[in-house]
């Protein structure tokens, strides 16, 4: 079992305007494959407060994976990936590529996500679209991938041809 941390950005969440409801959906869908979510949190869509966000819940929680849900649009405000590429060592592009391969076969929309994906130090962070809907189908594409990437990030090298549960 890892653990988990998810970050809603949305400045209406934030201030309290209209509830979460994409992270809740994600802590359901996490918890539901096993994972321990061990924070959740809300920030408004301000680069430095979800950079500070992002490397507190990858140092100081620890959690092994960080979910972000919003700010991957083309909103002017929408920086959360900028945010997460400027805290992260190394980018995963497979996973947002994986989430808007999905994505695709339900809108042509998914295109214009700009989700990213990165490890720093021990946390892979992964950005989900900001709608309860878009989050979910597309953490649903990449979540069964996910455990084999944690593995390898936390345990240590592994065999990657080896059968694919």
């Amino acid at each position: 079992m890892y653990t988990a941390a998810v970050l809603t950005v949305s400045d209406r969440c934030f201030r309290g305007q209209r509830p979460d409801e994409a992270g809740p959906m994600v802590v359901s869908l996490l918890k539901g494959a096993g994972y321990q979510v061990v924070e959740t949190a809300v920030v408004a869509d301000e680069r430095e407060d979800i950079q500070a966000a992002l490397v507190r819940l990858s140092g100081e929680t620890r959690a092994a994976l960080v979910v972000t849900t919003g700010g991957t649009g083309f909103s002017p405000r929408d920086v959360t990936p900028e945010a997460t590429a400027a805290v992260c060592e190394r980018m995963v592009p497979g996973i947002p590529e994986a989430m808007r391969a999905a994505s695709l076969a339900v809108t042509p929309r998914a295109m214009l996500s700009r989700a990213m994906a990165g490890i720093r130090g021990g946390s892979l962070i992964v950005n989900l679209p900001g709608s309860p809907k878009a989050a979910q189908e597309n953490l649903e594409a990449v979540l069964p991938a996910l455990d084999h990437g944690l593995k390898m990030l936390l345990e240590g090298p592994s065999d990657c041809a080896s059968t694919f549960p």
